[in-house]
Protein backbone atom coordinates (compact mmCIF):
# COMPACT_ATOMS: atom_id res chain seq x y z
CA UNK A 1 0.00 0.00 0.00
CA UNK A 2 0.98 3.84 -0.43
CA UNK A 3 0.80 5.59 2.82
CA UNK A 4 1.04 8.93 3.96
CA UNK A 5 2.09 9.76 6.91
CA UNK A 6 1.55 13.12 8.28
CA UNK A 7 4.14 13.95 11.14
CA UNK A 8 6.50 10.94 9.99
CA UNK A 9 9.26 12.52 11.21
CA UNK A 10 7.99 13.36 15.10
CA UNK A 11 8.08 10.91 17.96
CA UNK A 12 5.52 8.52 16.69
CA UNK A 13 6.46 8.79 13.11
CA UNK A 14 9.85 8.03 13.34
CA UNK A 15 9.20 4.54 14.75
CA UNK A 16 5.86 4.07 12.51
CA UNK A 17 7.59 4.87 9.28
CA UNK A 18 9.89 2.30 9.17
CA UNK A 19 7.85 -0.38 10.69
CA UNK A 20 4.78 0.12 7.96
CA UNK A 21 8.00 0.41 5.15
CA UNK A 22 9.51 -3.28 6.56
CA UNK A 23 5.86 -4.72 5.64
CA UNK A 24 6.27 -3.74 2.32
CA UNK A 25 4.83 -0.36 2.08
CA UNK A 26 5.37 3.31 -0.30
CA UNK A 27 5.62 5.63 2.82
CA UNK A 28 5.71 9.44 2.19
CA UNK A 29 6.20 11.31 4.64
CA UNK A 30 4.36 14.66 5.37
CA UNK A 31 5.52 17.29 7.54
CA UNK A 32 5.10 21.22 7.73
CA UNK A 33 9.28 21.49 7.74
CA UNK A 34 10.39 18.25 6.79
CA UNK A 35 9.70 15.16 4.88
CA UNK A 36 8.75 14.16 1.18
CA UNK A 37 5.81 16.13 1.09
CA UNK A 38 4.94 19.87 2.72
CA UNK A 39 1.64 20.34 4.64
CA UNK A 40 0.83 22.66 7.27
CA UNK A 41 -2.44 21.24 9.64
CA UNK A 42 -3.60 24.76 9.98
CA UNK A 43 -3.77 25.74 6.30
CA UNK A 44 -6.51 23.78 3.72
CA UNK A 45 -4.69 24.79 1.06
CA UNK A 46 -1.64 22.57 1.81
CA UNK A 47 -3.40 19.96 2.56
CA UNK A 48 -5.18 20.40 -0.20
CA UNK A 49 -1.76 20.35 -2.38
CA UNK A 50 -0.17 17.76 -0.65
CA UNK A 51 -2.73 15.35 -1.99
CA UNK A 52 -2.71 16.79 -5.70
CA UNK A 53 0.90 15.92 -5.28
CA UNK A 54 0.78 12.39 -3.64
CA UNK A 55 -1.81 11.02 -5.66
CA UNK A 56 -4.42 8.32 -4.73
CA UNK A 57 -2.84 6.85 -1.86
CA UNK A 58 -4.37 4.01 -0.09
CA UNK A 59 -3.79 4.94 3.70
CA UNK A 60 -3.31 8.37 5.61
CA UNK A 61 -2.17 8.37 9.21
CA UNK A 62 -1.81 11.80 11.16
CA UNK A 63 0.73 11.56 13.77
CA UNK A 64 1.41 15.59 14.00
CA UNK A 65 -0.09 17.75 15.90
CA UNK A 66 -0.48 17.80 19.88
CA UNK A 67 -2.14 20.19 21.95
CA UNK A 68 -0.89 22.57 24.47
CA UNK A 69 -1.00 23.14 27.86
CA UNK A 70 -3.62 25.58 29.55
CA UNK A 71 -4.35 27.24 32.54
CA UNK A 72 -7.73 26.64 33.41
CA UNK A 73 -8.20 30.11 34.69
CA UNK A 74 -7.30 32.07 32.02
CA UNK A 75 -8.19 30.16 29.37
CA UNK A 76 -10.52 31.90 26.91
CA UNK A 77 -12.53 30.69 24.00
CA UNK A 78 -10.27 32.00 21.70
CA UNK A 79 -6.89 30.40 23.23
CA UNK A 80 -9.50 27.00 22.80
CA UNK A 81 -10.05 28.01 19.02
CA UNK A 82 -6.47 28.25 18.47
CA UNK A 83 -5.14 25.05 20.05
CA UNK A 84 -8.09 23.31 18.12
CA UNK A 85 -6.75 24.39 14.66
CA UNK A 86 -3.99 21.91 13.86
CA UNK A 87 -5.18 18.79 16.06
CA UNK A 88 -8.60 18.86 15.84
CA UNK A 89 -9.82 20.93 12.66
CA UNK A 90 -6.34 19.78 10.43
CA UNK A 91 -7.25 16.30 11.43
CA UNK A 92 -10.61 16.41 10.09
CA UNK A 93 -9.28 18.31 6.97
CA UNK A 94 -7.42 15.56 6.19
CA UNK A 95 -10.50 13.00 6.37
CA UNK A 96 -12.88 15.48 4.77
CA UNK A 97 -10.70 16.74 1.93
CA UNK A 98 -8.76 13.46 1.48
CA UNK A 99 -12.33 11.53 0.57
CA UNK A 100 -12.10 13.34 -2.61
CA UNK A 101 -8.34 12.36 -3.29
CA UNK A 102 -7.78 9.06 -1.75
CA UNK A 103 -7.95 5.25 -3.76
CA UNK A 104 -11.07 3.56 -3.01
CA UNK A 105 -10.89 1.88 0.16
CA UNK A 106 -8.27 3.83 1.68
CA UNK A 107 -7.92 4.14 5.36
CA UNK A 108 -7.85 7.37 7.72
CA UNK A 109 -5.86 6.83 11.21
CA UNK A 110 -6.08 9.79 13.23
CA UNK A 111 -4.40 10.21 16.93
CA UNK A 112 -6.48 11.86 19.62
CA UNK A 113 -5.32 11.39 23.65
CA UNK A 114 -6.20 9.93 26.82
CA UNK A 115 -7.73 13.15 28.09
CA UNK A 116 -10.97 12.84 26.44
CA UNK A 117 -11.86 9.73 29.05
CA UNK A 118 -9.64 10.97 31.82
CA UNK A 119 -9.58 14.38 33.42
CA UNK A 120 -6.20 15.79 33.86
CA UNK A 121 -4.97 19.43 35.04
CA UNK A 122 -4.39 21.99 32.38
CA UNK A 123 -5.11 19.83 29.57
CA UNK A 124 -8.87 21.13 29.18
CA UNK A 125 -7.91 21.74 25.32
CA UNK A 126 -6.31 18.15 24.97
CA UNK A 127 -9.60 17.29 26.47
CA UNK A 128 -11.88 18.70 24.08
CA UNK A 129 -9.66 18.10 21.30
CA UNK A 130 -9.68 14.38 21.55
CA UNK A 131 -13.13 14.17 22.55
CA UNK A 132 -14.20 15.84 19.24
CA UNK A 133 -11.92 13.59 17.51
CA UNK A 134 -13.24 10.31 18.35
CA UNK A 135 -16.98 11.78 17.82
CA UNK A 136 -15.89 12.75 14.30
CA UNK A 137 -14.36 9.82 13.49
CA UNK A 138 -17.94 8.01 14.68
CA UNK A 139 -19.37 9.71 12.33
CA UNK A 140 -17.12 9.47 9.29
CA UNK A 141 -16.98 5.93 10.03
CA UNK A 142 -20.87 5.88 8.27
CA UNK A 143 -20.54 8.81 5.63
CA UNK A 144 -17.10 8.33 3.88
CA UNK A 145 -17.52 7.16 0.43
CA UNK A 146 -16.30 4.40 -2.00
CA UNK A 147 -15.21 1.65 1.21
CA UNK A 148 -12.70 4.24 3.06
CA UNK A 149 -12.26 3.35 6.77
CA UNK A 150 -11.75 5.54 9.56
CA UNK A 151 -10.33 4.85 13.15
CA UNK A 152 -8.20 6.82 15.95
CA UNK A 153 -5.49 5.52 18.03
CA UNK A 154 -6.17 7.50 21.58
CA UNK A 155 -1.97 7.26 23.20
CA UNK A 156 -1.79 7.99 26.71
CA UNK A 157 1.73 9.41 27.40
CA UNK A 158 4.23 7.52 25.31
CA UNK A 159 6.69 5.55 26.26
CA UNK A 160 9.39 7.37 24.30
CA UNK A 161 8.46 10.75 25.38
CA UNK A 162 8.39 9.89 29.54
CA UNK A 163 11.42 11.50 30.46
CA UNK A 164 9.75 15.53 28.50
CA UNK A 165 6.26 14.61 30.12
CA UNK A 166 6.38 12.91 32.75
CA UNK A 167 6.91 15.97 35.40
CA UNK A 168 3.26 17.44 33.67
CA UNK A 169 1.34 14.08 34.31
CA UNK A 170 3.03 12.54 37.39
CA UNK A 171 1.58 9.08 37.73
CA UNK A 172 0.27 8.38 34.52
CA UNK A 173 1.25 5.25 33.12
CA UNK A 174 2.64 5.07 29.64
CA UNK A 175 2.21 2.87 26.87
CA UNK A 176 5.25 1.00 25.16
CA UNK A 177 6.11 2.63 22.23
CA UNK A 178 6.01 -1.33 19.94
CA UNK A 179 2.81 -1.50 21.60
CA UNK A 180 0.94 2.01 19.98
CA UNK A 181 2.69 1.28 16.38
CA UNK A 182 1.21 -2.23 16.41
CA UNK A 183 -2.60 -0.11 16.86
CA UNK A 184 -1.58 1.79 13.85
CA UNK A 185 -0.48 -1.08 12.00
CA UNK A 186 -3.93 -3.16 13.07
CA UNK A 187 -5.76 0.11 11.86
CA UNK A 188 -3.75 1.11 8.48
CA UNK A 189 -3.71 -2.84 7.39
CA UNK A 190 -6.74 -4.78 9.10
CA UNK A 191 -10.29 -3.59 8.38
CA UNK A 192 -11.95 -2.04 11.35
CA UNK A 193 -13.71 1.41 11.14
CA UNK A 194 -15.11 3.66 13.27
CA UNK A 195 -13.04 2.43 16.26
CA UNK A 196 -11.13 4.34 19.47
CA UNK A 197 -8.29 2.45 19.90
CA UNK A 198 -7.22 3.92 23.67
CA UNK A 199 -3.77 2.74 24.01
CA UNK A 200 -3.82 3.48 27.80
CA UNK A 201 -0.93 1.28 28.50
Amino acid sequence: MRVVVVGGAGTIGRRLVPALRSRGHDVVVAGRASGDVHVDLTSHSTIEAMYREVGAVDGVVSVAAHGALDEFATLTSEALRENMRAKFFGQADLVLTGQHHCADGASFTLTSGIFADRAWPHVTGGGVISGALHGFGLSAAIELPRGMRINVVSPTMIGDSVDAFAEHFPGMRPVPMDELVGHYLHCIEGEDTGRIIRAYG
